[in-house]
């Protein structure tokens, strides 16, 4: 269909469906289409078809679509997320079951028009954080194939990077809602603990579960939270949690020291971080770099300490009773919770251990939000074949330790490390926090945005490595190449304290003059122009090629009494020819 467009997102599906130029119908039908055509990249259990989603279809003509936020919208579910009348797998064909109810959140989804459209493939049992530990197939990665796509809900987030859905349910216990978001160009919000209910969600780890949501960007994201958030009477874990007042943070908070980076892209990773850490330092927002050993600490509890149990109280029963149906890189990490010194007494002084982590971090965090990248790299599906536990592990590395300290996360792309080669970072807050999370993850967006901007010539104190080089640099001025002006200058030294070169265009003769050409802002040009003082201004400066762009030049009544250092071609030779004087006198 010629209409349907990629990415699907929210509000371009909503402007359509008002003004009468798309319906569900067509857009549902394009969905089942681009489903089978990559039915090879293993993105769906339960694939879409009408003979789901006619009922949803049905229900539409009876919603009111002014009013209700998600009408006709089609998002994707993590198939350990339970959907009324399609089978709840969790990844493992004989652990299946038909639920016969929606999971809390699928149930206000739809309260709210939207459309569930099929089950996505995840990490059995969501336990891995690279896509490819499933019966069902390895995900591929939207962007690049050989690539992981990530786990545990790799299926969700590729549906929507392929344009299957205009957003996804996604679960997270140790990165899994945000990890895929990162290698497929997505934003992935992980709540609070408890903020989302999770009632109908088979668990991983009950306690620190949460249900996510994968899409195209932050407005989508937060649209869902408000349709989610909120206590579910019915759900133990369930908490009355908002998101906060929707400020920037008073300060950043920023990993000490070199950060890890690994796999076959671990260079242009750690540049992209790297790169990343710049933009967020020129946002002007207080700095301050912290030990990482608070978080590493929590992190090796996840799955070197005895939480491993508490997935094994949820599925041990089941592994037992059924032999050699587990995925067996799967069932090998889960057996690691029987290991005899996981018992009652280390469970009781890991929890007391985790109570002083969570202070300490709940201290770090007050007013403020912690910057990491989302993942340390990727690696191709061959690699993680032949080193399923090590790889899987590194890819935890800045995820592990989110939810048992209770924060919030929101990951965000971050630019490429190379091309189809998404970078991602992840924002976390204390939990209640969410609103910090978007405020700052809009403004971050907005700094990534491509700004207006002017070249500007310069040809003396402006230039890289003299007195007023900082004024460029304070208003954003890039350096972008050294060039000279066409032969119809002359360079003046005014009278000036200090000494200034005046750039002045001749009616006819003259001479070639070196120059610097910077970028800058168009937003900082104004206030830059007005600081210049007379003689000196900016009009138009042509360069050797022909072409012509702002730079300064010397209204011809500054130059009198001047010194013509024409003969010098440039700013820089004449104050060399000043100095090597001046030495030759002493």
């Amino acid at each position: 269909m010629s209409e349907m467009q990629w990415p699907v997102t929210i509000s371009w599906l909503r402007e359509r469906y008002l003004n009468g130029t798309l319906t569900p119908e067509q857009v549902i039908q394009t969905i089942i289409e681009r489903a089978e055509a990559d039915k090879g990249k293993n993105i769906w259990i339960t694939s879409p078809s009408l003979a789901y989603i006619q009922c949803y279809l049905d229900r539409l003509k009876e919603l009111d679509r002014v009013h209700l936020p998600l009408w006709g919208i089609p998002f994707a579910v993590k198939d350990n997320i339970d959907v009324a009348g399609m089978p709840t797998t969790a990844g493992c064909e004989e652990y299946a079951y038909l639920p016969a109810e929606h999971a809390a959140v699928v149930e206000r989804l739809i309260e709210a028009g939207a459309i569930p459209v099929g089950k996505t493939n995840l990490d059995q049992f969501a336990t891995g954080l690279v896509g490819t530990r499933s019966p069902y197939g390895e995900t591929e990665n939207a962007l690049r194939p050989e690539l992981i796509s990530g786990g545990s809900s790799s299926g969700s987030a590729v549906a929507v990077a392929l344009g299957h859905a205009a957003f996804s349910l996604g679960t997270d216990t140790a990165g899994s809602g945000r990890v895929p978001a990162a290698l497929n160009n997505l934003v992935g919000l992980k709540p609070s603990v408890g903020a989302w209910p999770s009632k109908g969600v088979v668990p991983a780890c009950e306690s620190l579960d949460c249900v996510t949501v994968f899409a195209h960007n932050l407005e989508d994201a937060e649209l869902v939270d408000q349709v989610v958030r909120g206590f579910q009477v019915d759900d133990p874990w369930s908490k009355e949690i908002g998101i906060g007042e929707r400020k920037l943070p008073a300060k950043l908070l920023l990993p000490e020291g070199k950060l890890t980076f690994y796999g076959p892209f671990a260079d242009v990773y750690m540049e992209a971080w790297e790169k990343s850490v710049r933009l967020l330092k020129e946002m002007k927002l207080p700095v301050e770099f912290v030990d990482m050993q608070l978080f590493q600490a929590a992190a090796a509890l996840l799955y070197d300490g005895p939480w491993v149990a508490e997935r094994w109280s949820a599925l041990g029963s089941f592994i037992d009773a059924n032999p050699g149906v587990t995925f067996p890189v799967t069932e090998k990490v889960l057996r690691g919770a029987t290991k005899p010194e996981f018992d009652a007494t280390s469970v009781f002084t890991a929890f007391h251990k985790l109570q002083g982590y969570k202070l300490k971090a709940r201290q770090l965090l007050k007013d403020a939000i912690l910057v990491m990248p989302t993942a340390g790299g990727t690696w191709t599906r061959e690699q993680v074949a032949a080193d399923p536990i090590g790889t899987n592990s590194a890819m935890g590395l800045y995820t592990n330790h989110c939810n048992l300290l209770d924060l919030s996360a929101l990951a965000i792309q971050s630019g490429e490390a190379a091309a189809a080669l998404p970078f991602g970072i992840t924002l976390f807050a204390a939990s209640g926090s969410e609103g910090m999370l978007f405020e700052l993850a809009e403004t971050v967006r907005k700094a990534q945005e491509p700004q207006p901007s002017t070249l500007v010539a310069v040809c003396g104190l402006h230039m890289r490595g003299l007195p007023l080089e900082r004024q460029m640099l304070e208003h954003g001025a890039t350096f972008i190449r050294e060039d000279r002006t066409s032969a119809t200058y002359k360079l003046m030294k005014l009278q000036t304290a200090p000494p200034k070169p005046g750039l002045l265009k001749l009616p006819q003769g003259g001479a070639s003059i070196e120059v610097e050409v910077w970028e800058m802002p168009l937003a900082a040009f104004g206030s830059f122009t007005a600081a210049i003082p007379a003689p000196l201004g900016i009009g138009k400066v042509e360069l050797e090629d022909g072409t012509v762009v702002p730079g300064f030049i010397c209204e011809a009544y500054g130059t009198v009494g001047a010194e013509d250092i024409t003969s010098y071609g440039g700013w820089r030779k004449a104050l060399a020819a000043a100095a090597d004087t001046a030495k030759a006198s002493l």
